[in-house]
């Protein structure tokens, strides 16, 4: 076996250079919380053993002791290696932050080095949110009366769980601490969750451009989590250009952006975001794109490259991660991101003061040959272009339908049709019901 120095993992020739091993061992728990140290072992993998005399363990273990803090209590081991003593140290630790010599480090790559104040900073705020993460801490003035027994019920029965009373189906999900309510029982299935947290909102807003110059709509809801879904999920199909096709008799709808990406968005935004902050999840629809806010970065260290690259997610709500898992709105696995991605391969992921905003892209939507919709991105594209596209396609289309699939008034397209006559690039043949068009080439 060949040894070699990694993030966990460091060598060291004998008990000469212990200052320099408890410097690795405190690198490496302040970033992998455990690791191994050897002694007897050159740093390039060379077993060279190490003398052991009586007092050397205690040695090592007393250094330890007297230079380490927090306190840690490893475990030493002698090994033969290759017919060479060895001495393993086997350590491991739960705390946040470290120190050698008074001095805290952090393992990069085989290295150690020294932690900036601000590193020092970012790892006792980290420390601060777990021990008092949102989802789990008790919702101090909240009482049993405030949570909706219908709410409860109904979201048991999705579970494919039973339900007796309040109380008993809270404690089940592990919705209560010491007999009280936490902040999630409260914001999941509380009659009025707003009462106890401002922030238990929806902000959404329409504009007429590419930024937020002029706004045409704006709407704020209140109330539990669940509910704030349903309203931003209605929201965006309320405000986006729906197109259709057909699927025998039957006109099937088709959101230029996929229902789907954008739910999925949705659901992660209010499972993911920082109830700490008095913000609220921000739907925003511009004539180019529709974005997604919510307020919080992206949690535990994790950059947009690391969620776009594979299935890793580190949550910030792990207890409302667990509840929406129960109902299928999401995966235990992280894999909503990856997700979206396969359904709208162009969306985009940012972080910017404080928020994470997932912008897709809207598309302008007409009908294909086989039915389907397929997206043209020119903006400058004529409506009686895309008109006469589809009827070219879809011969028994009526003027109605091509309405309702432009998201234009049924006058427009009568108008737009009207000058495709005049230009001699179609003719209606028989009645608007049961008729159907004739496309002349090049207009001959």
């Amino acid at each position: 076996m060949r040894y070699k120095e990694t993030e966990t993992v460091e060598l060291k020739k004998s008990t000469s250079e212990i200052k320099e091993a408890i410097k690795s061992i405190v690198a490496i728990l302040n970033k992998h919380h455990k690791g191994q140290l050897y002694f007897g072992i050159k740093d390039n993998g060379e077993i060279i053993g190490q003398q052991i005399g009586k007092d050397t363990l205690r040695t090592i273990s007393q250094d330890i002791a007297n230079h380490i803090e927090p306190k840690i209590f490893p475990q030493l081991i002698v090994e033969s290696i290759e017919t060479k003593s060895c001495i393993i140290v086997d350590f491991a630790g739960s705390e946040y932050l470290y120190c050698a010599y008074g001095r805290p480090y952090i393992r990069i790559g085989d290295e150690n080095r020294l932690l900036s104040p601000a590193e020092i900073e970012k790892i006792l705020i980290q420390k601060n949110k777990d021990n008092l993460k949102w989802d789990t801490q008790i919702c101090q003035d909240a009482k049993i009366q405030d949570i909706s027994a219908k709410k409860l019920y109904n979201y048991l029965k999705s579970a494919g769980l039973k339900y007796d009373n309040i109380l008993n189906a809270l404690d089940k999900l592990k919705l209560t601490s010491k007999g009280k309510l936490t902040n999630t029982a409260v914001m999941l299935f509380g009659k009025m969750p707003q009462k106890y947290f401002p922030n238990a909102k929806l902000r959404c807003a329409v504009f007429a451009t590419d930024d937020t110059t002029e706004t045409i709509d704006m709407q704020d809801y209140e109330g539990d989590i669940f509910f704030l879904i349903e309203k931003a999920e209605e929201y965006i199909l309320k405000n986006i250009h729906i197109g259709m096709h057909i699927e025998g008799l039957k006109r099937v709808n088709d959101p230029e952006i996929n229902r789907e990406a954008f739910r999925e968005a949705i659901i992660n935004a209010f499972c993911h975001r920082d109830y700490n902050e008095y913000d609220s999840v921000n739907i925003a629809v511009f004539k180019d794109r529709v974005e997604i806010r919510n307020p919080g970065t992206l949690y535990g260290g994790l950059s947009i490259k690391d969620i776009i690259k594979g299935s890793v997610s580190k949550r910030r709500n792990e207890l409302i991660a667990e509840m929406f898992s129960k109902v299928k709105f999401m995966e235990k696995w992280g894999k909503g991101i990856e997700k979206i991605l396969q359904i709208e391969p162009g969306t985009k992921f940012k972080e910017k003061a404080g928020l994470f905003i997932v912008t897709f892209k809207r598309k302008s939507n007409i009908l294909s040959i086989d039915g389907k919709l397929k997206s043209s991105e020119k903006s400058s594209e004529k409506s009686s272009e895309k008109i006469l596209a589809i009827i070219k396609e879809h011969l028994e289309i009526s003027a109605k339908e091509i309405a309702k699939t432009l998201n234009l008034t049924s006058r427009a397209v009568e108008k737009h049709i009207a000058k495709l006559k005049e230009k001699g690039l179609i003719k209606r043949i028989g009645p608007d019901k049961g008729g159907h068009w004739e496309v002349i080439k090049d207009g001959k």
